[in-house]
C-alpha cells in the first residue's frame, strides 16, 4: 500500500496522515532551512505537515508546499497542513485573528487542523513568552471553552477543516468535552509521546472519546539545549531499541516510530536531514510483533524531554496531573 494513502479517520469525517513531518527548525539551523526541508519532506512521500505561530517558518513552510503545487508534485488536498493557536491569543476575539496571521503567511485558503496549542492562556502582546519587570509570567484568565467556541467559528467559516487541541491533560479534555452547547469534539490531542513516554492511559483515554493521539517528540526531540535537559539520556541511544533494530535490520528511529503507528498513535518526524527523511517513510514496510510491541511498552519511564517548565508556575499547567 502506498504510504502516502495511510490515513486515520477524525470524528468530524476528515482523515489525517498518519506519517507527518515537523518543521521547528532545530537549533543552529537558520529558518531559511525550513523551506528547503519542507519541500525535499513532500518529494520523500509526506504529505502531513506540521507547524505553529510559534515556530516562525510559517512564510517558508507554504513557499514550500506551492512550490510543490505549481511543480505538479501535489495538489492542495494532497497536503494535510496543521497550525497551532498559541496561548497569547487565548482570547475569543484573538482566535481567528491568530488564524488569519498564519494564513496570510502561509497563502493559503485553509488549514487542514488548527490546534489550541496549549491549555495556559497567556496576556496577548508581541511577548511570545510575557512576563512582567520581575520575570514573572504574566496569565490571562481566559476560560478555555471560550477559546474553543471560537475555534468552533474559524471550522465553520471554512479557515480550518479541523480542530484539536494539543498539551492538554484528561481533565482539560473532559472540560472541553462536557461543555454546554458542544458543536465539535477536538479531532485530536497532540503530546509528547514515545517509549519513555508511552501516554498509555491518555492514549486509551483519548481512544475512549474518538480522539486521535498525535505524538510529538517520537524520537526523543531534536535535544534543544533551551528546552531539554542535556543530561537525560538519548532515547535512539536505548539498548532495546538498537537490539530490535538490529532484529528488523531497520534504524532505532524506524522502531520508535512504528511502535506508534501499531498502538492507532498518528506520529510526527522530525529532521531536516534528507537521507532520514527518505528512511521515515519507510516505516510502513515492516512490521513489530506482538511480543516486541510489548517490550517498547517496558521502557516506559515517564520521563518529558519538553515539559515546558518555563510555563510550570501557570495555574492551568497541564503535566502536574498523572495523565
Amino acid at each position: 500500500m502506498d504510504h502516502r494513502q495511510q490515513r486515520v479517520a477524525l470524528n468530524d469525517g476528515h482523515s489525517m496522515p498518519v506519517l507527518g513531518f515537523g518543521t521547528a527548525v532545530p537549533e543552529k539551523v537558520p529558518v531559511s532551512e525550513a523551506l528547503v526541508a519542507t519541500k525535499l519532506a513532500i518529494d520523500a512521500g509526506f504529505r502531513h505537515i506540521d507547524s505553529a505561530y510559534l515556530y516562525e517558518v510559517e512564510e517558508e513552510v507554504g513557499l514550500a508546499i506551492r512550490s510543490k503545487i505549481a511543480d505538479g508534485t501535489v495538489k492542495r488536498e494532497d497536503i494535510f497542513y496543521t497550525t497551532k493557536l498559541w496561548p497569547t491569543f487565548s482570547r475569543p476575539e484573538l482566535v481567528q485573528h491568530s488564524l488569519e496571521m498564519s494564513l496570510n503567511k502561509l497563502q493559503l485558503d485553509y488549514v487542514d487542523l488548527f490546534l489550541i496549542h496549549f491549555p495556559m492562556p497567556l496576556q496577548p502582546g508581541d511577548q511570545i513568552i510575557p512576563r512582567d519587570e520581575n520575570g514573572k509570567l504574566l496569565f490571562e484568565t481566559v476560560d478555555l471553552c471560550d477559546t474553543w467556541e471560537a475555534m468552533e467559528k474559524c471550522k465553520e467559516a471554512g479557515l480550518a477543516k479541523s480542530i484539536g487541541v494539543s498539551n492538554f491533560n484528561r481533565r482539560q479534555l473532559e472540560m472541553i468535552l462536557n461543555k454546554p452547547g458542544l458543536k465539535y469534539k477536538p479531532v485530536c490531542n497532540q503530546v509528547e509521546c514515545h517509549p519513555y513516554l508511552n501516554q498509555s492511559k491518555l492514549l486509551d483515554f483519548c481512544k475512549s472519546k474518538d480522539i486521535v493521539l498525535v505524538a510529538y517528540g517520537a524520537l526523543g526531540t531534536q535535544r534543544y539545549k533551551r528546552w531539554v535537559d542535556q543530561s537525560s539520556p538519548v532515547l535512539l541511544n536505548d539498548p532495546v531499541l538498537g537490539a530490535l533494530a538490529k532484529k528488523y535490520n531497520q534504524s532505532p528511529a524506524l522502531i520508535a516510530l512504528r511502535y506508534q503507528l501499531q498502538r492507532g498513535v498518528v506520529v510526527l518526524a522530525q529532521s531536516f536531514i534528507e537521507r532520514k527523511m527518505k528512511e521515515n517513510v519507510q516505516v510502513f514496510g515492516f512490521q513489530l510483533s506482538l511480543e516486541d510491541m510489548k517490550v517498547i511498552d517496558g521502557l516506559n519511564r515517564k520521563l518529558r524531554y519538553l515539559g515546558a517548565e518555563f510555563l510550570a508556575d501557570h495555574p492551568d499547567y497541564p503535566f502536574s496531573d498523572e495523565y
